[in-house]
């Protein structure tokens, strides 16, 4: 029963937990058995915290023998990218340079509050170096692979993070999104992930990439465990500086309204070129689930990704700049030649960039007056096999590390929160996911939506069986 419990929902282990059916341990145990079996072939975590987390479902199944009231997550194993601080170790975000930090003498806020909620932390996660990569493959720690095919990647950053929940090490993980590091990943690794508003969740004890893009968030196999995970870490956090003084609106209660008088578009123009057609077609299976017929189209999309570019070489160069004179041998050689690059880059370029930013939102959020949902494909194609560098598409050979994010960046530019779907085509091994874009703040509508396709079976996210 606990090993089928584990490849169901974190909210199915919590009510087993909660009623006796099954004990926080069993569940840490079979957690930590599975990790032991599976994580050399597909690469997710790296760092286990047993001790720690057999210690909390101990404590978890005290207080349930002492009658005492359990988290919405009681139980419920959960993981975290690498870049999370996670008291006791040092905080790698998928670099060489950081194990030489000292070890993070307190969780990280969203961690600290999964926890808070019944969560066990079972351990960090594998990890593009200093989130730079769209991949999933890291140069010191080896690739995550795909659990659907292992010869494919997982996309990136968030890599370990879409490995362990697609192969069923956990229900739960954290990730990152700067520029589609939780989307990326959940398209292709078949989950459901999601980029709240900028701004929303905090980002206190997360290491930074771009602190004008980067964003926090889960990744889960149910639109379910998604809310559960997003509520539980809702709330203010006086740590984080950029977060936005919003109240907490959690998204459970609503989640099962259905899409009855939503107005849904799906997003043409460049939203609908440079793709591959197996993420149209994905496209077309939401929007026809959801008779959604009307396409719109956000003007500037394309040189908002380049703006995006432009904001991230600059701001990551920055952050990284001591690093980059001092140890540039121990950086993975892309990232430390694009890091460079951005330090070069002239300033008047990045005011540009960040004028455009303006007026593109202002432009974005036009629309949502008369919509509240928008579809677009959430990677250009399915997972590329490991090592392969480039992918054609319009006839054109496009490096695979770039582009990846080419329809996640101008979403995350302006800071818009996103649910990603997984579409299963008949016949193919591998899913891509769709982007059901909502209007700032409104997580719950996007979360929704994904509910409605969950329950009539247009999306799913199985966990992978490994050959």
């Amino acid at each position: 029963m606990t090993a089928a419990l584990l490849d169901g929902s974190a909210r199915a282990i919590a009510e087993a937990v909660r009623t006796g059916a099954a004990s926080a341990r069993e569940i840490a145990q079979e957690t930590l058995s599975r990790i032991k079996a599976q994580n050399t072939a597909l690469g997710a975590f790296t760092d286990v915290t047993a001790v720690r987390a057999l210690a909390k479902a101990d404590a978890i199944d005290a207080a349930r023998a002492r009658g005492e009231s359990l988290g919405p997550l009681a139980g419920a194993p959960f993981a975290v990218k690498n870049l999370f601080d996670i008291e006791g170790l040092p905080t790698r975000a998928g670099s060489k340079i950081n194990r030489d930090r000292p070890p993070a003498r307190a969780d990280a806020t969203a961690l600290a509050r999964l926890e808070a909620a019944g969560g066990v932390l079972i351990g960090s996660l594998n990890m593009g170096e200093y989130a730079y990569d769209f991949t999933g493959q890291n140069a010191h720690d080896g690739p995550s692979r795909n659990p659907h095919d292992l010869e494919h990647m997982t996309g990136g950053s968030s890599g370990g993070s879409g490995a362990a929940v697609a192969g069923g090490l956990v229900p739960i993980a954290l990730g990152s999104d700067t520029n589609g590091s939780i989307r990326v990943p959940s398209s292709l690794c078949g989950l459901f992930g999601l980029k709240p508003t900028y701004g929303r969740l905090s980002r206190a004890g997360a290491f930074p990439f771009v602190a004008s893009l980067d964003h926090v968030g889960p990744i889960a196999r149910s639109v379910g465990d998604l809310a559960l995970a997003y509520d539980a870490m809702l709330g203010r956090d006086e740590a984080d500086p950029a977060q936005a003084d919003m109240p907490a609106a959690p998204a459970s209660p609503t989640l099962s309204d259905g899409v009855k008088g939503l107005r849904i578009a799906r997003l043409g123009g460049y939203f609908a070129r440079s793709a591959e057609s197996s993420a149209i077609a994905a496209v077309d299976v939401v929007a026809r689930a959801l008779k959604a017929d009307r396409v719109v189209e956000l003007a500037g999309s394309e040189q908002a990704r380049s703006a995006a570019y432009l904001i991230t070489m600059v701001e990551g160069a920055a952050l990284h700049l001591e690093r980059l004179r001092t140890r540039l041998r121990d950086f993975d050689p892309d990232v430390g030649d694009r890091l460079i690059a951005g330090a070069m880059l002239p300033g008047a370029w990045i005011a540009q960039a960040q004028k455009f930013r303006r007026r593109f939102r202002t432009e974005a959020l036009a629309l949502f007056r008369n919509v509240d949902i928008l579809l677009a494909p959430a990677t250009p194609c399915r997972a590329p096999r490991l090592g392969q560098k480039t992918f054609v598409l319009d006839g054109r050979e496009m490096l695979v590390r770039a582009h990846l994010g080419l329809f996640t960046q101008p979403i995350s530019f302006i800071g818009l929160p996103v649910v990603v779907a997984p579409v299963w085509t008949e016949g193919e091994r591998l899913p891509i996911g769709v982007q059901i874009i909502a209007a700032p703040w409104r997580e719950d509508l996007a979360l929704r939506v994904a509910r409605a396709l969950e329950q009539d079976g247009v999306v799913r996210a199985p966990v992978a069986r490994l050959s």
